[in-house]
């Protein structure tokens, strides 16, 4: 087994225990919820194997689901970010960049780094907020939470990556 896989299972831990017993009691002006979980597939390497985004973001996205009884909103969610990571991911890296570009700010630029994830977390908290109203009828309180989980859960993973190593 490869170091990656164990750096890969200690995110998986960390991150889903951090969501379960922190992270899920945080409601700011009953709106914004911490979805901090969502940092686990940002981070994929570049030559990461699609198949295994998919199963790693579908694992963490369930475990999230049991362990906060939320049936299929974070799978759900974090399996479509996890098709969309790669494809985003090839915008935003040099054509000549290496296969194993680990994403974080130093490999990306402080400027790409934001963009990239910020997308990947206004369409995750877009979709997991729309799943969880199942409707549209209060739109403006859907797009307040989505926007204030989405700005909330920003700050938190900057904050994270500027003291995580390389």
């Amino acid at each position: 087994m490869s170091v990656e896989f164990f750096k890969r299972l200690g995110w998986f831990v960390v991150l889903c225990v951090a969501q379960v017993l922190i992270l899920n009691n945080i409601h700011l002006f009953d709106l914004a919820i911490p979805l901090l979980y969502v940092y686990f597939t940002i981070t994929f390497q570049r030559g990461t194997p699609k198949w295994m985004i998919l199963l790693w973001s579908f694992a963490l996205g369930l475990a999230i689901d049991v362990f906060s009884n939320t049936p299929g909103l974070a799978s759900g969610s974090m399996t479509l970010i996890a098709v969309i990571q790669p494809y985003l991911l090839e915008l935003f890296v040099p054509r000549d960049s290496a296969e194993n570009l680990e994403v974080s700010i130093s490999t990306l630029g402080i400027g790409k780094f934001m963009i990239f994830s910020a997308v990947l977390l206004v369409v995750y908290c877009l979709v997991f907020f729309a799943l969880e109203a199942f409707n549209f009828y209060d739109w403006k309180y859907w797009l307040a939470c989505a926007g204030a989980s989405s700005l909330l859960t920003f700050v938190l993973m900057m904050a994270i990556e500027s003291v995580r190593k390389k």
